[in-house]
């Protein structure tokens, strides 16, 4: 029991090291359904938005290229296959993940899934990304990460895109219980 408690400490404590990255700030619409994102993924393309470039010494279509191999290697459960590629015709309804990349700290995921976008000036080493679950103009899903990736192609990057993907399309989401008790006067 001991070095099971061990073995679980120091997994824990490798997680944190530094450099590791984080996600954190996750939210979920209540009408997100892992289900459904299943059923309109699974062995079919799935639109993704690239806004921003968190590498400045890399021209912005060229991260683009050099980063779609990086999130298909680090994709969620399903047999999905990311692409750049908008639909010829708008599909109702209409499925996206988005990543915003220095994103304006004021950033809404309602706004993201508007096309409404705004950047903050890059933090010099550090790559930080807001992530949102579309269904139309609804957030379903939306997180935020950082790491101090130096490229595409840099471990961290897929380490991070990982652990997003895997709280943007979780299975479980948290189950909002009511309070306990309440509040007299």
């Amino acid at each position: 029991m001991r070095r099971l408690l061990a073995l679980s400490f120091a997994a824990l404590l490798a997680a944190c090291a530094p450099g590791a990255g984080s996600v954190g700030g996750a939210d979920y619409n209540p009408a997100y359904d892992f289900h459904e994102f299943y059923q309109v993924t699974n062995g079919r393309t799935f639109h993704v938005i690239v806004d921003g470039n968190p590498f400045p010494s890399i021209a912005p279509e060229e991260m683009r290229r050099r980063l779609l191999p990086v999130m298909q290697a680090n994709r969620p459960r399903p047999r999905l296959t990311f692409t750049y590629d908008a639909p010829a015709e708008r599909q109702r309804p209409d499925y996206r993940l988005v990543l915003v990349f220095d994103a304006a700290l004021d950033l809404t995921a309602a706004r993201v899934c508007a096309n409404e976008v705004r950047h903050r000036p890059n933090r010099n080493g550090t790559v930080s990304v807001f992530g949102v679950y579309c269904r139309n103009d609804a957030a379903l899903s939306q997180s935020v990460a950082s790491t101090p990736a130096s490229s595409p192609e840099d471990p961290r990057m897929g380490q991070i895109l990982q652990s997003l993907f895997l709280v943007l399309f979780t299975d479980q989401p948290p189950i909002r219980q009511p309070l306990p008790f309440t509040f007299m006067r």
